[in-house]
């Protein structure tokens, strides 16, 4: 059966992938250490951790660990996980830089990189939770502290949601700013599953800025200058917005956000029906699990920057602007399953199996999102990690909680 090949696939390419310091984003090869990739990214690393911990395989178990002892040990002193760690590389200066040691060094992107804190707390939570006698918490006690706080350092203090500069998160090269969808429902995970303060205001912001569409009032004024500017002016299209900042939003639809706030808790029952059916009715998961975007941003569109055209990946349907990305197309079977579409999730877990197999069982990095070209880097972590969680989610869809 594909499925089962590819899950089988699946655990030999996060087993390659593995090092003594944790999984790196891809398969070696000169381009992948020419570009960075042969890395430990926190956010590739910690969506891994999730795979590897669901699989029960004792070996990869221990490997994710390592991956997020690794990042830890790289922890700014303000508290922040680094985009990535090359912790074979002899850093240049060693007595400059907080962020480098010894024997490694670590990078932080060019307007700081918010979800790597966020993904590498919420596997510390997950893989606790999968991963029996595993007491991550308190191994990562202090480094968890530091992180919580740094992350409190950007939340707005009446709003109760995580500011941003643009291009710092996963889809970096994307012009979202202000307050962001995918990182504020990654944001809800972590106050849910870390009991933070606060949570109910996170979540009911979130929805009043991200779905602007009911017209309820609040007392709070500078939210309600926000939607201000959105409503009456934005078509109502049944999906979270990408982003709201002072007077421009996003309409691109990001599908991984919208994916992320459902399996955050973010939306009732209702709304999750309502969104889940807007996205397949904008055929997302065609040709392959998932575009991330299914209304690119154009040249010739205000939000379009000039970093977008760098290395002429970010042009529409590419990229993150529009590209199928299999990891996220995990994301996307997961959310199926936890809702209940059992026969939808399959199948999509069918179409993730088939990406996964072109050129050979290539794991590419993505590809394109209306001819499914494959491209970008092959052997790509995330991809088998997130087949491997996937797989176990259509299995047993309670288990498995963001």
């Amino acid at each position: 059966m594909l499925v089962d090949a590819c899950y089988g696939q699946s655990l030999d390419l996060l087993r390659d992938n593995s090092t003594p310091s944790g999984v790196i984003a891809c398969a070696r090869g000169d381009k992948a250490d020419g570009r960075n990739y042969a890395s430990i990214f926190g956010r590739d690393a910690a969506i891994c951790a999730l795979g590897m911990a669901a699989s029960g395989e004792a070996d990869l178990i221990e490997h994710a660990v390592q991956s997020l002892r690794t990042l830890a040990a790289f922890q700014a002193p303000n508290g922040q996980i680094p985009k990535y760690v090359k912790p074979d590389v002899v850093a240049s200066n060693p007595a400059n830089s907080a962020a480098s040691s010894s024997q490694g060094e670590a990078d932080f992107w060019y307007t700081g990189c918010i979800d790597a804190t966020l993904w590498w707390l919420i596997a510390l939570d997950i893989v606790g939770d999968l991963a029996e006698g595993l007491r991550a918490r308190k191994e990562f006690a202090e480094p968890i502290s530091r992180a919580l706080a740094w992350l409190a350092c950007q939340e707005h203090q009446r709003l109760y949601l995580l500011q941003q500069n643009e291009a710092s998160d996963w889809a970096d090269i994307m012009p979202r700013s202000g307050f962001v969808l995918y990182s504020n429902a990654l944001w809800l995970t972590v106050k849910r599953r870390y009991g933070l303060a606060n949570a109910e205001q996170t979540r009911y912001y979130f929805n009043y800025l991200f779905y602007p569409y009911d017209h309820d009032t609040t007392d709070n004024r500078r939210a309600r200058v926000l939607v201000h500017y959105i409503r009456n002016k934005v078509e109502h299209r049944k999906v979270y917005l990408s982003f709201v900042n002072f007077s421009v939003w996003g309409e691109e639809i990001d599908v991984f956000g919208n994916i992320l706030a459902l399996l955050s808790g973010a939306a009732d029952n209702a709304r999750s029906r309502e969104i889940v059916g807007a996205l397949q009715a904008l055929n997302v998961a065609a040709p392959y699990p998932v575009k991330v975007v299914a209304d690119p941003i154009a040249p010739e569109d205000p939000l379009w920057r000039p970093y977008m055209q760098r290395h002429r990946q970010n042009y529409p349907w590419q990229y993150h602007n529009g590209g199928v990305w299999p990891f996220v197309g995990g994301f996307w079977v997961w959310l199926l399953a936890r809702l209940g579409r059992a026969a939808d999730a399959k199948q999509a877990l069918v179409q993730l199996a088939r990406a996964a197999q072109l050129n050979q069982w290539e794991f590419n990095e993505w590809l394109h999102g209306e001819s499914g070209e494959p491209l970008g880097m092959a052997g790509q972590s995330w991809n088998a990690g997130m087949f491997v969680l996937a797989a176990h989610a259509v299995r047993e869809p309670r288990r498995y909680l963001l």
